[in-house]
């Protein structure tokens, strides 16, 4: 990264003669690629610093063998998404539920299987530090493979507005003059390898996002010797762009924005890339992933130690499976040569960054229900049942999940805003475009009878709250839903009460029991 000024991509980077990847985004692309191995638990393949300080050593060969890669960051990455969407949130138009505008902002959100989509993206958020959404209006299904065949698209075949991931090491954005944080245009660029019989042919899909447009190109690249770049811990290649190839498309969208929304899971006011929890964790990881090595190798060494003792001969009856050195007489008492490994300290040691991992990332040991060796000082997580108790026990967690919510948010109103305009202008809606607002959930869990309380309080002695919202946020239910059971709530309620005409007490041919002769 440029230490004095702001870098942007240029968006003539993309044409012939030009690399690509450029080279002021290679450190990222190598960053994403090398955090993605580490979430995999994939450790080995581009970190053996314990087998690298022995290479040259017998050890070598044991180390490579025993090689332990723990997988930690799996966990640390899952609970954020969990919380953040554990409980769906509640997308609101702001308006009536029988709106156009809430009933639209429903179906996009069922559609797109937003809930969903959210997960997915924070939680390869969590080890990238970037994550990308894209708005289009297109099909849902890939028709491609039927017009290449000449096939008619299905009679019920409809477009629609779709909300979906760009994978980030593909964006490329260049930024405003004089703010790093607002985007004037973002280039989503891709390789493609087409397979012949003779050989792979890479070529380079451009799709460049202005406000209001998309221009589409293709080029032809060129691998060559030498074109890996290693420079940033993980090998990125590189090529040359070669020619253009077919003819440049412009598409109109219809709206004045940008169609593709930038989430970074934290970030900073002199940069537009995001901070993810590996880079943090990096070299604790393989400190930790080091240790249980050197944990292993020891005690497989030292599982069946050398022996020293007198000359057995070859009828003795000793059964020794490790090594045996004989002595004379005037040598020592016969006995095994043991090392002291301080495993202790060494199983102290793993436990601290086991430790300053967690604390690191922000997330409490005891969120997963167990804690290492003696670092339960903070406590199990469990003492408490009231729910402010809970919510302050949490509260490293919560705080983390808040600021990440806080991208989210942001980049999906503008997303679902963005599909009602392009509804408007592509499809058949009928509507003046709203901004949404998203009631989120803090995933943890609630009780019941409390929560009871509270919305009885608040729809009945303090009604600062209608039934609808109270029964959607109780339930997780969406507006459709929540209508269905207010309705059949005041059905029972009639039958309950039940209702007579007040004119049978004007009708002069009732009897009573004073009109009646004994």
């Amino acid at each position: 990264m440029n230490e004095v000024g702001t870098v942007t991509y240029n968006v003539d980077t993309f044409k012939p003669g030009e690399q690509f990847p450029p080279a002021n985004a290679i450190e990222r692309i190598a960053k994403y690629r090398r955090m993605k191995k580490l979430y995999d638990g994939k450790q080995a393949e581009i970190y053996e610093r314990a087998t690298s300080l022995l290479r040259d050593t017998p050890h070598a060969p044991q180390l490579e063998k025993l090689y332990i890669a723990v997988n930690i960051a799996d966990p640390i990455i899952t609970k954020v998404p969990d919380l953040l969407v554990g409980e769906p949130p509640i997308f609101d138009s702001g308006l009536a539920d029988d709106s156009p505008q809430q009933t639209a902002i429903n179906s996009y959100v069922e559609e797109n299987d937003l809930v969903k989509l959210i997960h997915e993206s924070a939680l390869a958020n969590g080890y990238r530090g970037d994550s990308w959404f894209k708005v289009r209006y297109d099909y849902r299904q890939d028709y491609s493979v039927l017009t290449e065949m000449g096939l008619e698209l299905p009679i019920d075949a409809e477009m629609e507005p779709i909300i979906e991931h760009v994978a980030a090491d593909c964006v490329f954005p260049q930024t405003s003059a004089g703010n790093v944080k607002s985007f004037k245009s973002v280039v989503i660029a891709s390789v493609e390898w087409v397979v012949t019989a003779k050989e792979d042919i890479p070529f380079l899909n451009v799709e460049r996002h202005l406000p209001g447009y998309i221009i589409n190109e293709r080029y032809k690249l060129q691998s060559y010797e030498g074109g890996i770049d290693t420079s940033y811990g993980y090998p990125v290649q590189l090529f040359k762009i070669v020619e253009k190839v077919g003819e440049t498309t412009t598409t109109e969208t219809g709206v004045p924005h940008l169609l593709v929304h930038h989430i970074p899971y934290k970030s900073t006011d002199d940069q537009w890339e995001g901070k993810g929890t590996l880079e943090a964790l990096e070299s604790i990881l393989i400190a930790i992933n080091d240790r249980l090595v050197q944990l292993d190798y020891i005690l497989w060494k030292h599982s069946d130690p050398t022996a020293y003792g007198p000359e057995l001969g070859t009828t003795g009856s000793a059964r020794l499976t490790g090594a045996y050195i004989p002595l004379t007489a005037e040598d020592k008492t016969p006995g095994y040569m043991t090392w002291d490994g301080q495993l202790n300290s060494a199983f102290k040691e793993l436990e601290t960054l086991i430790g300053m991992a967690f604390q690191i990332a922000e997330t409490p040991q005891w969120l997963f229900g167990t804690v290492l060796g003696d670092q339960n000082a903070g406590g199990t997580g469990t003492s408490h049942t009231d729910g402010a108790a809970i919510k302050a026990r949490f509260m490293p967690i919560l705080t983390k999940v808040a600021r990440i919510r806080t991208h989210y948010d942001r980049a999906l109103r503008d997303a679902l805003y963005n599909c009602q305009l392009l509804d408007i202008a592509h499809g058949e809606a009928n509507f003046e475009a709203v901004y949404p607002t998203i009631q989120w959930q803090d995933g943890l869990p609630h009780s019941e009878k409390e929560q009871a309380e509270i919305m009885a309080i608040r729809t009945g002695n303090k009604p600062t709250i209608d039934v609808a919202t109270a029964i959607k946020r109780l339930d997780s239910l969406d507006d459709l839903q929540a209508a269905q059971i207010i309705e059949r709530i005041k059905a029972d309620t009639e039958r309950e009460v039940g209702t007579v005409d007040a004119s049978i007490f004007n009708d002069p041919d009732t009897e009573t029991d004073e009109g009646t002769d004994a």
